[in-house]
């Protein structure tokens, strides 16, 4: 985590209150956005739900991972279309990763659009391979489309 991300955004853990602008985020960012019942269910059972703020207090990205028995998975990491391409999914996502190892997991687990190829890039960069396909796992505008499972072998911390 660099300096300059610290003094540009700042994590908080996501709150109810929170839900609008996430959803405003969510429904501009996917052509198929998570629900707000989804979110609240996520923020009622204990999921590790997050929200990256600019310096005066708008929501600019969120992440949302559940942890059990060694392992994380992450369900959903979005970044406001219009703040894109400068860190914040990064930043949110080196916030989860330490989570997920400071909590002891020992592998952590995503699904990705096999069309998203930033994020696969994203993913990849951080050391995340291929594990897995689950075909016709997403809605798509012609149908369904299939989701990579991608895994994060965790470094455990000494």
């Amino acid at each position: 985590m660099s300096a300059r991300a610290d003094t540009l955004w700042r994590l908080q853990p996501m709150h109810p209150l929170h839900l609008d602008a996430v959803l405003d985020i969510e429904h501009r960012a996917y052509p198929f956005p998570w629900s707000r019942g989804v979110f609240e269910d996520c923020l009622r059972v204990g999921y590790s739900c997050w929200v990256a703020n600019d310096s005066i207090g708008r929501i600019l990205g969120y992440g949302v991972m559940t942890m059990a028995v060694g392992e994380a998975h992450l369900l959903n990491i979005c970044v406001d279309p219009a703040q894109q391409r400068r860190g914040l999914a990064c930043y949110l996502l080196d916030h989860l990763i330490d989570i997920a190892r400071h909590a002891g997991t020992e592998h952590l687990f995503l699904e990705v659009r096999g069309s998203n190829t930033p994020a696969i890039r994203l993913y990849e960069r951080y050391g995340f391979a291929q594990v897995g396909l689950r075909r016709d796992y997403y809605p798509a505008a012609d149908g369904r489309e299939d989701a990579r499972v991608m895994a994060l072998q965790m470094v455990p911390l000494r």
